[in-house]
């Protein structure tokens, strides 16, 4: 939360936005005239739009977020209709599951409307909306998705100035194999459980067990990953209970700081989102608690019933991830880190294409992308890397595979800025020198046991500023060889 870099302080300024559209969705909505349910709604609704629209570009995001209406007024209706069947409800809240992990297949807009979707059904149980208030809840969505609109593309257009980078997409597959398939049946069958066992606890309250097991399956792919993402739920979980015993309780609901809170907890949910979703989700629980006291339904037992149905259901997920369909943590790390390389092997062509003086070779792209991948690189290695995990030498070598990778994007990234300079000039041997990258790559990715040491292992102060970072990456990749391509019983590949 507080080291993990920001540049160009984008996290900063994207959550600084969040408060102000999800402020004005709540501000519009109540000088509309509408009720604290509506209002609480658009609010939400605004913070969804804001956080779950990642297309790559401006134009892709203004239409998926004019097309969140379109997945979330129906589901609205359903829940609100039925919401005294409780038979059919629980049905159609697991179809909406289904649905909302399979369309994740669709790319970042098919991933945003189904989280959209799936949240206004949960919202309905939150709030324990009726269906006469639902003229006022699609008022209050549709107000809120306009003013958030309005701050993200005309306010505030961040990503104008500083365009997204497109988001990798996920790992390949047929059939049921295929990730977003697998993951609606596990979302699917983990949110009965939770469903199950949490109404089995609690009437009122069992939506928190639903909603546990689906968030944890979000941008997750392998067995591990997943487990620890549940583990940190809980974890952050426990953290806000006590926050809220401590801040939430004590306020009995009382409007101008409840409010002042709520925007600090809109903040943090944005700025920590990326680097620690344990802090993610004190923010969440810290906000739920407020929200509560504005309702006046919050006391301590409400707390910890919180805690409880968190607890079903990231246990429903981790039993779905065991058990339904599971895909190892190697599988997916070997995906990834294959793919990080092969990034690594198209910057290093195009930068050398780019000194050449090649019309319209540019390594920036890639480079950007690299940075896309080694955060799914570390999302994949997380569960060998946990504080927890016992397995000290799969630790330490995923750890050395995680500093070897940040060392190559170092390089690539100086590799493209010197690139990108007008007064770069090619000589013979910066085409060696990204020649034996590109094989030092290609022998990684083909599984070579041994790559050639790079023989100049301190470049001369007179060489060009680009052989320097092209030496750099031979010798991280030569030093990657080491954890990648050992035994296959060895630690890490069998993890």
């Amino acid at each position: 939360m507080f080291v993990a870099p920001d540049p160009g302080r984008l996290r900063l300024r994207t959550s600084s936005r969040a408060v102000v559209g999800v402020a004005l969705a709540v501000l519009t909505a109540e000088l509309a005239g509408l009720s604290l349910t509506a209002s609480i709604t658009g609010g939400l609704a605004a913070l969804l739009a804001l956080f779950t629209v990642l297309d790559p570009t401006v134009r892709a995001q203004r239409i998926t977020t004019a097309l969140l209406p379109a997945a979330g007024f129906p589901v609205l209706a359903l829940a609100t209709t039925l919401h005294g069947v409780p038979l059919a409800r629980d049905g159609a809240f697991l179809a909406v599951v289904f649905a909302g992990v399979y369309a994740r297949r669709f790319g970042p807009r098919g991933h945003a409307l189904g989280i959209f979707g799936f949240m206004m059904f949960f919202v309905t149980q939150f709030l324990h909306a009726v269906p006469a208030q639902l003229p006022e809840l699609f008022a209050a969505v549709g107000l809120a998705l306009l003013a958030s609109a309005a701050v993200r593309f005309v306010l505030w257009p961040i990503e104008r100035r500083t365009p997204p980078a497109a988001a990798p997409p996920g790992l390949p597959g047929k059939g049921i194999a295929r990730p977003t398939t697998r993951q609606a049946f596990q979302a699917t069958l983990a949110c009965s459980f939770a469903l199950g066992i949490g109404q089995a606890l609690s009437e009122d309250r069992w939506y928190w067990a639903v909603g546990t097991a689906w968030w944890i399956f979000v941008n997750t792919a392998s067995r591990g990953e997943t487990l620890v993402r549940g583990f940190r739920r809980v974890v952050g979980t426990v953290a806000g209970i006590a926050a809220g015993l401590l801040i939430a309780v004590p306020l009995h609901g009382a409007p101008a700081p409840t409010a002042a809170l709520v925007a600090v907890c809109v903040f943090g949910i944005f700025y920590t989102a990326a680097p620690s979703y344990s802090w993610m989700m004190f923010f969440v629980t810290v906000m739920a608690g407020l929200l509560y006291g504005l309702l006046g339904v919050l006391h301590p037992g409400l707390l910890l019933l919180r805690f409880q149905e968190t607890a079903i259901g990231a246990v429903g997920a981790a039993l779905a991830v065991v058990l339904v369909l599971p895909v190892t943590t190697h599988a997916t790390n070997h995906a990834w880190i294959q793919r990080a390389l092969r990034c690594v092997h198209a910057a290093t062509g195009e930068a050398a294409a780019r000194l050449a003086d090649t019309a319209g070779a540019d390594p920036a792209p890639h480079a950007a992308e690299l940075e896309l991948l080694l955060a799914r690189v570390r999302m994949a290695l997380a569960p060998l890397v946990h504080p927890l995990s016992p397995f000290r030498a799969r630790k330490a070598r995923a750890r050395q595979v995680i500093a070897l990778l940040d060392e190559c994007a170092r390089e690539v990234r100086g590799l493209a800025a010197v690139a990108a300079d007008p007064a770069a000039s090619h000589d013979a041997r910066l085409a060696a020198a990204c020649w034996r990258v590109e094989a030092a790559v290609e022998a990684l990715t083909a599984g070579e046991q041994e790559l050639e040491r790079p023989t100049q292992l301190r470049p001369a102060a007179t060489e060009p500023a680009a052989l320097v970072h092209l030496h750099g990456l031979e010798r991280a990749l030569a030093e990657l060889a080491a954890p990648l391509r050992s035994d296959p019983r060895s630690p890490l590949v069998r993890a």
